[in-house]
């Protein structure tokens, strides 16, 4: 819960706390805890009109008042205007929580409102409703503000745009031009007396801050006054299906809450996993009618491959949704191209993107684990034909000039191309390019490699042409990647036969520690760790670069210019921590002592999550320097899914308190664990 201990914090100290929900088909409403809008993406119904994209902002907020005269009313609104906050309804303001829905407590002259907020599961529909708390009955006025926009964009009061309204009992129809996407709104009590009118000029914080359009105007057509007596709650709903607007609110409340009490069933004795639960469920939605994907982040990711595959092996395989992680494998095997997968679904549904050496070989790593938490061969055999392909589309080369050197490394990469996770590019520059054979796509080619040779050795299919390629892989990655006095080189090439490398400390190299199969031998591994620990360790997650180096960038603000290039020259990412902590427990041994250690490594996260930026959510990054206040998306997948997974194989390891047994190739086409 966030309080307002006795109304002394300030609009910006209370509009910097946010809070999400979501639908599964890529639609969301957001905000801040105050009601006042402080980012484009900010809204109470963002429709995904082609999920899980195409996403549009169609009702930006309600106003509303508690009226005690027939001039007089005390707004418990904020908006923020040039120069000025009107009106001043964060200071009526109580407390915000999760209990599971937000819900958010206003009281002004012994008047109690209770606010709560939620979506619709699988539909573009937003139910708000309003409870009266208190002792007395009070009359509430409630004036919903539309708008009509992609949710990248802002709007403008325009004269075309007439938001025209077909009236019918208890609900409206309203266009916002001839043509245009419906949004239907119902009220449950009340009556509606039009009053047409433009907010205009209100201002997004976050916006400015990132140096981009900030002022936006919205749209009244009327209002819906009605008394409430102390119990009573009025609700209104907004959705793009007419269907959903003449449905019980209450009865899509008892629905929408059953479903969030069924996600957490088994772990409810588990305050901190079982939210996260909750919060994971955020990212799953629907890609057509059943092929389920996941949002990489909100408020503005759509699916990408990189993201899915890593950020899955938390949200659904560790938790055990079979079915659903199925299905995400399954939409991404369908677009497999050039033994590639996809990178990037656009917003608009064009063709996928596919500039990326790692996603592909992160499909093989989520499928290893989906294999040993499911048993589930039927699936692997079923997919065993395209992995193949990949393999084989890797040794003879594919896009961007990806393929297996005679060293058995994995090399790629030209021209403006960005193809790892470190992807920031402006224009014609790209900030980290690291063409040529980037330290961790060496860590997951060779337990993709080994990982085919696990699958094929079970389906007793031939696998030592691949074999052997991981093996030249093994005995020659010391040679290049192992600096002297421990810790590995970032990127290695071959300029004009000569030997390159790029010695920076990143955090690239802990891959080659936390993933299954490792190319080192362990007193490699606990050097690994120990500069990671020294130079890169922050209490959320892994700087990108060392402090100490002349690139490094401490903090992370600004227009888009300084934004990308400081995005992982320093910038502090969480997802990180899950790989840190894995790698921490194998060089100890999963010892007790580590197992502790790491608990505790989680809980500056665990704060975040519950006090900090987006409720029930882990931000995207944080700055290098002096980590603090989140940065980026809100509400990152793979930043939740890789605490999630963490936090699951903790709890693993204390019940089984022994160290996993690695068997040598020659039996592993045998071996489950």
């Amino acid at each position: 819960m966030y309080t307002n201990n006795n109304n002394t914090k300030s609009f910006s100290e209370l509009a910097a706390h946010e809070w999400l929900v979501t639908n599964g088909i890529g639609g969301f409403a957001s905000s801040s805890i105050i009601g006042a809008n402080t980012r484009r993406y900010h809204g109470l119904l963002t429709a995904a009109l082609h999920p899980p994209a195409d996403r549009w902002v169609l009702v930006a907020k309600v106003e509303e008042s508690i009226v005690f005269s027939r001039d007089g009313a005390y707004s418990i609104s904020s908006n923020q205007f040039p120069g000025n906050v009107h009106p001043h309804g964060h200071q009526f303001f109580q407390f915000f929580e999760r209990k599971p829905l937000p819900r958010f407590k206003f009281e002004a002259d012994g008047n109690h409102i209770l606010k709560t907020v939620f979506m619709a599961h699988g539909s573009n529909t937003t139910v708000v409703e309003y409870q009266n708390t208190g002792e007395r009955a009070f009359q509430l006025r409630l004036n919903p503000m539309f708008v009509h926009r992609d949710y990248h964009g802002l709007y403008r009061e325009d004269a075309s745009h007439d938001f025209w309204c077909k009236r019918d009992e208890g609900r409206c129809a309203v266009y916002a031009y001839f043509g245009a996407q419906p949004v239907f709104w119902a009220f449950s009590k009340g009556e509606f007396r039009e009053e047409r009118f433009w907010f205009k000029n209100l201002q997004y914080a976050r916006e400015q801050e990132r140096g981009l359009d900030f002022e936006e105007d919205y749209c009244s057509i009327g209002h819906v006054t009605t008394v409430l007596k102390p119990g009573e709650s009025v609700f209104l709903t907004f959705s793009t299906d007419e269907k959903m607007v003449q449905q019980d609110p209450e009865a899509l409340k008892r629905k929408e809450l059953d479903r969030l009490e069924s996600l957490v069933q088994g772990v409810a004795n588990h305050p901190f996993l079982s939210d996260l639960m909750v919060a994971g469920d955020q990212f799953l939605v629907k890609r057509g009618d059943d092929a389920y994907t996941l949002i990489a982040g909100y408020p503005w990711f759509t699916d990408w491959g990189r993201d899915t595959m890593i950020a899955m092996r938390g949200l659904t395989i560790a938790t055990g949704k079979q079915a659903i992680s199925k299905s995400i494998l399954e939409t991404f095997l369908r677009h497999v191209n050039g033994g590639m997968l996809p990178n990037r679904f656009p917003d608009q549904g064009e063709t996928p993107e596919y500039n990326t050496i790692d996603a592909t070989l992160w499909l093989f790593v989520a499928l290893y684990e989906y294999y040993q938490k499911f048993h589930d061969i039927e699936f692997i055999e079923r997919c065993f034909g395209q992995l193949t392909d990949i393999m084989e589309h890797h040794l003879s080369g594919t896009r961007f000039n990806i393929k297996a050197t005679e060293e058995g490394f994995l090399s790629g990469g030209e021209g403006l191309a960005q193809l790892t996770w470190m992807d920031a590019r402006i224009g014609d520059y790209v900030v980290t390019p690291r063409h040529g054979c980037p330290v961790e796509i060496q860590a997951l080619w060779y337990n993709a490699l080994r990982i085919y040779q696990y699958f094929a050795g079970t389906l007793q299919q031939p696998y030592e042409r691949f074999a052997a390629v991981a093996e030249r892989l093994f005995q020659n990655f010391p040679k290049y990647f192992v600096r002297q006095g421990g810790g590995l080189n970032d990127v290695v090439t071959w300029q004009k036969g000569t030997f390159v490398a790029d010695p920076s400390i990143r955090p690239n190299q802990i891959y080659a520690v936390s993933l299954p199969f490792s190319l080192l031998s362990a007193e490699q591994e606990k050097a690994v760790l120990q500069e990671v620990k020294e130079h890169l360790l922050t209490d959320f997650g892994l700087r990108t670069r060392a402090p100490e180096h002349p690139d490094f960038r401490p903090v992370y603000n600004g227009g888009p210019w300084e934004r990308d290039t400081a995005y992982h020259q320093g910038t502090v990412w969480p997802f990180l921590l899950g790989e840190y902590i894995t790698a921490y427990m194998k060089v100890n041994n999963w010892s007790e002592a580590a197992l502790k250690e790491s608990q505790n490594l989680l809980n500056p996260l665990k704060k975040h999550f519950y006090q900090h930026d987006c409720a029930f959510g882990i931000s995207e990054i944080f700055d290098g320097k002096i980590p603090r206040g989140g940065k980026g998306a809100v509400h990152q997948a793979w930043s939740v899914g890789a605490v999630l997974k963490t936090l699951i194989d903790l709890d693993i390891r204390h019940k089984k308190q022994k160290k996993p047994v690695i068997l040598p190739f020659t039996q592993i086409s045998s071996f489950f664990f």
